[in-house]
């Protein structure tokens, strides 16, 4: 009973074998190319050669040439190496306003000299903010031009100190209370100068 039921139970569920479905044909065969694959490479493009056609340029005339500096005699003519003017060519005898030159040029040769006056007294300065402690130690440094008279004038601030009102008033008291040696050029003829004061409070 137990093999005709087992029987029965296969029977239902054999699956009768149908035509198989014909293979398809192998890739090598196929006449169109798969998608994603590269084609034959083309030729490479050639450029055909091309000139540029030539123009005939037409030449200056003879007498339309601009003239070239010479070594002629003229003095004025730009052209010579040295000359006897003032010396703007290469060197001359002249004030030294080229190169070089033998004149003076009104250079001083000497320095001003501090003779007389002096700036030592503290009612001088009025009290700075925050007490006369406040300036201590520090110090002002003006620059003045000291003329052929021995007197100094343009005053001005070379190196400030923290209080710019005592620097002011340095300059003022420079320019009154110093009288100073003036400096000579090389004939010994006083000449401006400038003249560097340092002041310092203590």
């Amino acid at each position: 009973m137990a093999r005709s039921v087992e029987g029965e139970v296969m029977a239902a569920f054999t699956i009768a074998p149908t035509e198989a479905d014909p293979a398809p044909p192998p890739l090598e065969n196929r006449s169109e190319p798969e998608q994603g694959e590269q084609g034959a490479p083309a030729e490479p493009a050639v450029a055909a050669p091309e000139s540029a056609p030539q123009v005939a340029l037409p030449l200056p005339k003879p007498d339309s040439l601009p003239q070239a500096a010479s070594t002629g005699e003229a003095s004025l003519s730009g052209a010579r190496a040295a000359g006897k003017g003032t010396g703007a060519s290469g060197n001359g005898l002249g004030t030294g306003s080229g190169l070089a030159g033998s004149g003076p040029g009104g250079i001083a040769v000497t320095r001003p000299e501090h003779i007389s006056g002096a700036i030592d007294n503290a009612r001088d300065y009025p009290t700075p903010p925050g007490g006369r402690e406040a300036r201590r130690g520090t110090h002002v440094i003006v620059r003045v031009i000291v003329g052929p008279d021995g007197r100094a004038r343009d005053c001005s601030i070379y190196r400030a100190s923290p209080d710019a009102q005592a620097d002011r008033i340095t300059c003022q008291l420079v320019v009154d209370r110093l009288g100073f040696r003036p400096a000579r050029d090389p004939n010994g003829n006083p000449v401006d100068a400038p003249f560097y004061w340092r002041q310092r409070w203590f």
